[in-house]
């Protein structure tokens, strides 16, 4: 384990997950001390809620090594888990529209009680552990920056009826709950203003600067953040070999051939974009991926 006594360092070298039609990333290095802000950047379908399913336990690699907190992947997966906590991911772990504010943290306090305490924790008396869950969540919407009382109908309003950044901050709030060493969250600035986007990273930077390490999937990353990229690089097109004559010296291209290097007619189709066909395959590997994550 690391030294540290919160933060979680995320080292990587290589890292791939394949789903059932193809890669959903391959060959992504990370080197990150605890407390780093870590932004996976990359163009959506290029594997990125993979890559944080993955440095947080819940999905298998297939390829490379990483180490989350000292804890190794895909060996550990169980225990980096237990260290990382997830926020607004769609599919695995998201606000349900029908509960309240209030809802939503009496349940996560509940279940944090229940399989996130030392069993000892719950011989204490009654009083004593509510005490300790209502500090827990006080702190979590603390550091999520929420508060309740600037809510429509206070702890009582639906999910539904918060604005975006609202919700963001409850789902990060819920995640901090159980004091994770790493926060993963999803879609950072998915349709948030300039305002708004500026203020979410403000607070991923506050929680970084406190000692937790926050891993973010985002579209466009802070200066600031350590940037990791899932975007495909493009394949070196392989030169064709020179025919020779029995000579040995270069053989005469057909006029055909040559009128082709001089450029297309107006009327020529384009050629497909080098690299499109595998990139669709890496699409669909990421969704195939996801979706097996989200039946675990």
């Amino acid at each position: 384990m690391d030294s540290t006594p919160h933060g979680a360092a995320v080292k990587a070298q290589g890292l791939g997950v394949k789903g059932p039609r193809g890669w959903a990333f391959q060959d992504v290095d990370i080197t990150a001390e605890p407390g780093a802000l870590i932004a996976i950047e990359g163009p959506s379908g290029s594997g990125r809620t993979c890559l944080l399913l993955a440095l947080t336990g819940r999905m298998k690699t297939a390829a490379g090594k990483a180490r989350v907190g000292g804890l190794s992947l895909p060996k550990k997966m169980a225990a980096v888990r237990a260290v990382t906590a997830l926020a607004h991911v769609p599919g695995v772990a998201e606000l349900d529209p029908a509960f309240t504010v209030a809802e939503h943290l009496h349940e996560r306090a509940l279940l944090q009680r229940r399989f996130g305490s030392p069993v000892r924790a719950l011989l204490r008396p009654r009083r004593e552990r509510r005490a300790e869950a209502r500090g827990r969540i006080d702190a979590a919407l603390e550091a999520a920056g929420l508060d309740p009382e600037t809510l429509p109908k206070g702890v009582r309003t639906s999910v539904r009826d918060l604005e975006r950044l609202e919700a963001l901050r409850l789902s990060v709030a819920l995640a901090l709950i159980g004091s994770p060493r790493l926060l993963a969250v999803d879609d950072t600035d998915m349709k948030l203003s300039d305002e708004e986007r500026a203020q979410a990273w403000a607070l991923l930077r506050k929680l970084a600067a406190a000692g937790t390490t926050v891993l973010a999937v985002c579209s466009q990353a802070p200066e600031d953040a350590l940037v990791v990229s899932t975007a495909r690089r493009p394949e070196k097109p392989r030169p064709e070999p020179e025919q020779k004559t029995e000579s040995g010296s270069p053989a005469a291209k057909p006029e055909a051939e040559a009128a082709a290097e001089d450029g297309p007619e107006p009327e020529a189709e384009a050629a497909p974009e080098a690299g499109t066909e595998k990139n669709i395959k890496n699409e669909e590997g990421a969704a195939d991926a996801l979706a097996e994550a989200g039946r675990a």
